[in-house]
């Protein structure tokens, strides 16, 4: 699909722009964090006086700030593409020494896709958890850690420095910890919270050191002076950097090794795992790398080890959703691969870079759109998740049927649908690059056809598998409406971005784009790709359109590994839990005998001496006198010896 566009762009590399005063509509961008900040502390510190209305409250603020976002947009189209970066320094933050840090925003072509996608994907989910949240009794508090989530991730996209950013990437980790655990009463959800906390924060390590080996290189953590001196630092110094900050975007956007939280992360509410674990901050990964490319580009090695991380969680995320019976956690493992995907194109580089983004926001409508769909079949089926007790839903949910496909035939890339055009760039651009990550892709797309595939045939086709207390049923219009909408841009945005938004020439001048010859025509790559991706919807059809087990069959080792999520569990306890485990035992041992030993024998020998010496403390005169001439005839004895020898 780089015919479509980007074919015809001559190569160039990212040129810093220089940030213009925020004036006008700009001038007002704190606004943009500062009203679902609003809504999150009314929410969260207002108490029960705010039940009734607080939910409400909380959608106001985030389609607020959905209008201003569309507004900035408008008013950034209208400016020449060298003069669309905007800054906004809000006060001066951090002062020590030689280390300076402004409390400032950027606004520029890379952060505005990103806000648009946060705020309005966003309002959408708010909205839709008017109904699917209607009878929880603390919505007011869900709605509360929503708005922060949205706080925290637009202060990450719109932060002007490393640190900044660093606020709202924590910020985001605790608003997930809370969303994950929000049913906290299940002992699973407030597992999988802690979980996804921990294992975030191994991420956030290689984050913070990345932070600090920036400051001691460059002498500060403003992305521009960092990035205009990013050239002139050594290359093994941009490795470890470059590195480090991959670690912090596996954490964050569940890539392996550190993909293991992501799908007992479905513990919480449905509108959570399409806010957070589909169109957000599992993304958050691919920005950094994204907006760090000047780092990237220096360091050959660094781009190898993010594409070959993606290709792994790409393979990894298909064959876990082949397998899994809960829809959600389907869901979460296309979700893996779709996002391996993304860093696969972020690791090509300056190929690959603004098609990383492209894809990270036709995958944020599409799939909002299949867990929102996700969430309203499990609502219309009591709460069930397993797809074994699913089927014929089609008559029963129309709606909901009917948006769902959308999702689907976007995500599997049938044209004109969005994934069709997005995903496909990323595969050429791998062609590009390297034939083998290019394969790769082509074959994570024919396991993309036959999970979804499955996904739909279980749930709205074949016979009715419901139990016997369950009766379907569609969801309110709060609930589909947003589906249609998301629906409707499942079809449309893909086309959108490529001839409307032209989503190559928006970004280039922020991610840079080069290309190489192919040798294979662009139409044929095409025609590959969709004929492996059919291969996959027949097997799946052929495999499940005749019956759907209730009960699992053996399968083959391949099948019960990805049923087990290819034993990830197992293996961190076994690598990362047990060592620690006798790492930590092995301390108690050294604190308990040698430690508390040294101590404790210290005092039991000047006990011990004490108590010996105590004995001759008798009180009486001639025991004293009798030691006195022993002391006197042994100094004499001594006196003696040394004068004879």
């Amino acid at each position: 699909m780089i015919g479509t566009g980007a074919a015809m762009l001559s190569d160039s590399a990212p040129v810093l722009q220089p940030l213009a005063p925020a004036s006008g509509v700009f001038a007002y961008l704190w606004v943009l964090l500062a009203l679902p900040l609003f809504g999150a502390a009314v929410l969260l510190l207002g108490g029960r006086r705010t039940n009734r209305w607080g939910p409400y409250l909380g959608c106001l603020t985030v389609i607020t700030a959905a209008a201003y976002a569309i507004a900035l947009l408008v008013s950034m189209m209208a400016l020449p593409a060298d003069e669309r970066a905007i800054g906004q320094s809000l006060y001066s933050w951090v002062a020590v020494g030689s280390f300076q840090a402004e409390f400032a925003l950027q606004l520029d072509q890379l952060s505005m896709v990103f806000v648009l996608l946060i705020t309005i994907v966003g309002s959408l989910i708010h909205v839709y958890s008017l109904g699917y949240m209607e009878h929880d009794v603390d919505r007011r508090k869900f709605f509360g850690y929503l708005n922060l989530f949205i706080a925290a991730m637009l202060l990450l996209v719109l932060a002007d420095n490393y640190l900044l950013l660093y606020v709202g990437w924590e910020g985001v980790g605790l608003a997930s910890y809370l969303l994950i655990g929000f049913w906290q009463f299940k002992p699973s959800a407030a597992a999988a919270a802690k979980k996804a906390f921990v294992m975030n924060r191994i991420g956030d390590v290689g984050l913070s050191l990345a932070i600090m080996l920036i400051f001691v290189t460059f002498g500060t953590v403003a992305f521009d002076s960092v990035f205009a001196q990013a050239g002139q630092a050594s290359e093994t110094t941009l490795t470890w950097i470059g590195l480090l900050l991959l670690l912090a975007a596996c954490g964050k956007s569940a890539q392996f090794p550190l993909q293991a939280w992501l799908l007992d992360a479905m513990e919480g509410p449905t509108p959570v795992s399409a806010l957070i674990h589909a169109a957000t901050m599992v993304t958050a990964g691919v920005y950094l790398i994204v907006r760090s490319g000047a780092i990237f580009d220096g360091t050959a090695v660094a781009l190898t080890v993010v594409a070959i991380v993606g290709v792994i969680t790409m393979f990894l995320g298909a064959i876990i959703g082949s397998a899994k019976d809960d829809i959600k956690k389907a869901l979460a493992g296309s979700t893996m691969s779709q996002i391996g995907y993304m860093i696969i194109a972020a690791g090509l580089g300056p190929i690959g870079y603004v098609f990383a983004i492209f894809h990270l926001l036709t995958h944020g409508v599409f799939k909002a759109n299949l867990f929102l769909g996700a969430g309203s079949v499990i609502h219309g089926m009591d709460g069930q998740q397993d797809m074994r007790r699913y089927g014929a839903l089609r008559t029963a949910m129309v709606v909901t049927w009917l948006t769902f496909m959308c999702g689907y035939l976007a995500i599997i890339g049938i044209p004109p649908f969005s994934g069709f055009f997005s995903k496909d760039d990323i595969i050429h651009a791998a062609f590009e690059k390297n034939w083998i990550i290019g394969v790769c892709g082509v074959l994570a797309a024919g396991i993309t056809g036959f999970y979804m595939t499955r996904m739909i045939i279980m749930t709205f086709f074949g016979k009715a598998r419901w139990e016997d207390d369950v009766h379907p049923h569609e969801s309110k219009p709060v609930m589909t409406i947003p589906l249609i909408i998301l629906g409707i841009g499942s079809l449309f945005t893909g086309a959108a971005l490529v001839y409307w938004g032209d989503i190559v020439g928006w970004l280039e001048p922020v991610t840079g784009l080069q290309e190489e010859p192919l040798a294979i025509p662009t139409i044929a790559l095409e025609g590959i790709t969709l004929t492996v991706v059919l291969i996959g919807v027949a097997i799946a059809i052929a495999k499940y359109r005749s019956t759907v087990p209730v009960e699992p069959p053996p399968g083959n080792l391949l099948t019960v590994a990805a049923r087990n999520s290819l034993y990830d569990d197992a293996i961190n306890d076994a690598l990362v839990v047990q060592p620690t485990y006798a790492l930590s035992r092995g301390f108690v041992t050294v604190d308990d005998r040698v430690i508390d030993g040294t101590v404790e024998g210290s005092a039991s020998l000047v006990g011990g001496v004490s108590r010996r010496l105590r004995l001759v403390q008798t009180g009486f005169a001639r025991s004293y006198a009798l030691l006195m001439v022993a002391g006197a005839i042994l100094v004499a004895v001594v006196l003696v010896v040394v004068r004879l020898s």
